[in-house]
């Protein structure tokens, strides 16, 4: 549907235009009547599908409807910085019209700049948990007028132990608010943090396990030796402009990069040890074309949203089928086709029978000669995965995926 159906703020609708965008993805259409009108709600979509518009709109609607300054009135918590920063991005592109002002709250960067956001009472505030918490102890905020809550990649951030820090959080906010809740996957503990966090939540759901149309998958068998050999020739023989590499390690991610360079190609590594400048740096750089191979661990798997990235690698075998989907979904994006390239060794076979399973078909197999191992991982695959466990309880579902914001 259009936009302009939505019965949104025409500043709203004009921000939308201005980033280029018409008509809704199947989750916003979905998800933002019911955000709009204070409906607590729970989205299972990911990164691609249009998630982050689909309750930045809403928020930015609610405000203007009761305008009010002097307070933060919207709270996002997020699990890493990067999404943090992108789900900004989204803010102040959409809300270019609008007169609110947004802020980042993270560790791994200076204090003072988000002691005066805070104090000033900017209206949205994106956080991560652990560093907004500090902030709380030491008297630069309160939460006790956050009308709108969302917990974004929540299963991430149960994953990364966040689940007390977030219990804090909500302990610290109005019972009367809108909690909106987003997450891939849910297990007991979410079950019952959403008990817990929201009032009669309207559910609405994406393929959870699903991977883009657009991406190809190719998998290579080789002996753990040659998996650094065979890297750098599947570099060497990609026409691509953006390489994203994916290792299981913070010490794997540095050797390989250390690796490529020596190979004479520009990359650099990004993961938890590397400092949030250093980080910026590195994604500003491969965002812009200007490096061409990024290395990084899983904290790249979601939200990592940049157009052009053509290829995703698999140096190491992810710990899921759902880490393989994150993953992957890195490229393929707004419409465009992307390549995923997985180094498999014997050891990986279970793994990659689980990923075809949730494929629900045989990955292709190939091969470099003198590189790649001649053992033939398994092709045959069982009944494919039931994609979502929760669609049955779902309010609406949706099975078309669609990239965007």
């Amino acid at each position: 549907m259009k936009f302009e159906s939505l019965k949104l703020d025409d500043r709203i609708i004009r921000g939308v235009q201005d980033a280029g965008y018409h008509e809704t993805t199947p989750i916003q259409e979905a998800v933002i009547p019911s955000a709009s009108n204070g409906q607590d709600l729970i989205g299972t979509a990911q990164t691609g599908t249009g998630k982050t518009a689909a309750f930045v709109l809403p928020i930015l609607h609610r405000l203007i409807q009761n305008p009010g300054k002097g307070r933060t009135r919207a709270l996002i918590v997020t699990p890493t910085r990067e999404l943090a920063e992108q789900i900004q991005g989204v803010v102040k592109v959409l809300g270019k019209h609008m007169p609110f002002r947004s802020a980042t709250v993270y560790g791994g960067v200076g204090m003072q700049p988000q002691v005066e956001a805070l104090r000033r009472g900017f209206e949205i505030i994106v956080a991560c948990p652990g560093r907004l918490l500090d902030h709380v102890a030491q008297g630069n905020t309160r939460l006790d007028a956050v009308e709108i809550l969302v917990l974004d990649e929540a299963d991430r951030m149960l994953d990364m132990g966040f689940l007390p820090s977030v219990q804090k959080i909500i302990k610290l906010l109005p019972t009367a608010r809108q909690t909106m809740l987003f997450s891939a996957t849910f297990d007991a503990t979410m079950e019952r943090l959403i008990k817990n966090a929201l009032r009669r939540p309207q559910r609405f759901c994406v393929d959870a396990a699903v991977p883009a149309e657009t991406v190809s998958h190719t998998l290579y068998p080789v002996a753990q030796n040659m998996k650094s050999s065979l890297l750098l020739q599947l570099i060497k023989k990609t026409v691509a402009q953006t390489i994203l590499v994916f290792t299981r390690t913070k010490h794997r991610a540095d050797r390989v990069v250390n690796m490529v360079k020596r190979a004479g190609h520009n990359a650099a590594a990004l993961h938890s040890n590397k400092s949030q400048s250093q980080r910026q740096h590195a994604l500003a750089q491969f965002r812009s074309g200007r490096l061409s191979i990024l290395v990084a661990t899983d904290i790249a798997a979601r939200g990592l949203d940049i157009a052009g990235i053509s290829h995703v690698i698999n140096y190491d075998m992810p710990d899921s089928a759902t880490t393989y989907i994150h993953r992957i979904g890195r490229t393929g994006r707004a419409s465009r086709t992307g390549d995923a390239l997985t180094l498999a060794t014997w050891e990986d076979a279970d793994m990659v029978r689980d990923i075809e399973r949730i494929l629900g078909t045989p990955i292709k197999r190939e091969a470099l000669e003198g590189i790649t191992d001649n053992m033939a991982l398994p092709v045959k695959i069982d009944k494919p995965v039931q994609r979502m466990t929760m669609s049955n309880r779902c309010t609406v579902s949706v099975s078309r995926r669609i990239h965007a914001f």
